[in-house]
């Protein structure tokens, strides 16, 4: 049975507004939550400056302290995920933010290197399932067409992060208040605001449509009946062992080992080679640091709107990653130039573009089922580079001197992650029959 016109538009005003209220009402609190983990989990970078001087740690220490996060972070992925759908992601993220905020704070106390270790073992821990679990949370409330968008919107709280963390950082590096170093109150400064958002969260968030208060009854079955529609036909869970088995995903899963290598190795160590080959001051590294990842936002917006525009999602997933190659090769002929250094870090920082979509096509190509295992197993591998990254580069530069070495190999990650997810599936395709 046909619809008279007027109603078939007054279907689509509906669906229209629904998605813009669902958005407006959720992306940018999310988008905030992440800026807080990011800014969290990565200001050891920052205040690696001070803990050198002070406490002595040689780039091996840090190298470890970076990575030895990833081994309790990667060991918790998969419950972490799975516990946002049989559980509640509204009280999963909040309790994330809650614990990681307290353990960040709680790093101002370090003395030792196994201090150090120690409570960065316990934040990789805490901050588990907050990523993976917001992966899934997102395909609960946002169509095929706006996913990527969506993504692209949350993921650019990772490089303003660092644009707003940054400079932060180099200006709290700079001041000693009660006889205590800066470093020491880049930690509790920075974990505070995790803890009182973690608590905001649990009251702010919805865990499913059919739950929205704030949704009218005739946008909640339109947003449900839409997103069922849309999902993938296979609606069966699957066991850690049949994600082990299908190529697809193990595919999946090298792809973010190798794309997470080269940009794991920039975070922690960009402000470190930023310092020795300017001279610069802690300040002025923070300032000037930021500028790779002001570029990569506005990248990341739209890498994101083009691949929504066109529907395409495996050469906006492989370009960024093809252009870090190349500036990391440029990168490997050690320019004496702070200005051009910076240009070519700017583009492997700019990268980081890909994110979004490839999360985007990750999640299109799975049930709903499917999706919170193989999420949670697919970023469990690649944060497996977490630890290897940072460590590895540290590990390299203490062996040779020179950060030579390091580079070759994030070049290597970059090139082969581009290589790969040109062969990924694509929408509403089994993984057994796309041939991937």
């Amino acid at each position: 049975m046909t619809l008279p016109l007027s109603t078939a538009l007054t279907t689509t005003q509906l669906g229209e507004h629904t998605r813009r209220q669902v958005a407006v009402r959720l992306l940018p609190f999310l988008f905030i939550l992440y800026i807080v983990n990011y800014i969290d989990r990565s200001n050891l970078a920052y205040a690696a400056l001070g803990m050198s001087r002070d406490l002595g740690f040689s780039d091996r220490v840090f190298g470890l302290g970076a990575g030895i996060f990833f081994i309790s972070y990667v060991a918790l992925q998969i419950p972490g995920s799975q516990l946002v759908e049989r559980w509640s992601a509204r009280r999963m993220i909040s309790t994330c933010m809650i614990t990681w905020g307290a353990l960040t704070s709680l790093t101002a106390l370090v003395h030792t290197p196994g201090q150090l270790y120690l409570v960065r073992f316990f934040l990789g821990a805490a901050e588990a399932g907050f990523f993976p679990g917001v992966v899934v949370y997102l395909s609960h409330w946002f169509i095929p067409e706006d996913r990527a968008k969506a993504s692209s919107n949350f993921m650019g709280a990772i490089p303003l992060s660092s644009v707003l963390g940054s400079p932060l950082a180099g200006w709290i590096l700079g001041r000693a208040w009660l006889g205590q170093a800066g470093w020491r109150w880049l930690f509790v400064m920075e974990g505070l605001p995790a803890i009182l958002l973690g608590v905001a969260a649990f009251f702010f968030l919805t865990d499913w449509p059919a739950e929205a208060s704030w949704l009218t009854g005739g946008q909640q079955k339109w947003l449900e009946q839409k997103l069922e529609q849309d999902s993938p036909i296979r609606a069966r869970a699957i066991t850690i062992g049949q994600a082990l088995k299908s190529l697809a995903i193990r595919r999946l899963a090298l792809f973010t080992f190798l794309a997470y290598f080269t940009f794991y190795c920039f975070l922690f160590w960009f402000p470190t080679m930023l310092k020795r080959q300017s001279g610069y001051s802690d300040m002025r590294v923070g300032l000037v640091g930021a500028i790779p990842f002001v570029v990569t936002f506005f990248a990341m917006q739209i890498n994101g709107w083009h691949s929504d525009k066109t529907s395409e999602r495996r050469w906006h997933s492989a370009a960024p990653l093809f252009v870090a190659a190349g500036a990391l090769l440029a990168l490997l002929a050690q320019p004496h130039s702070t200005l051009l250094m910076v240009a070519l870090f700017t583009l492997v920082s700019a990268s980081t573009a890909y994110l979004p979509i490839f999360w985007t096509n990750a999640t299109e190509t799975l049930s709903r089922a499917e999706a919170a295992t193989a999420v949670g197993f697919i970023n469990a591998v690649g944060n497996i580079a977490g630890f290897a990254g940072p460590y590895g580069f540290g590990y390299l530069y203490t062996r040779t001197g020179s950060f030579a070495s390091g580079l070759a190999l994030m070049m290597i990650g970059a090139l082969g992650a581009g290589l790969l997810i040109l062969r990924a599936p694509v929408r509403h395709k089994n993984l057994e029959s796309s041939g991937f």
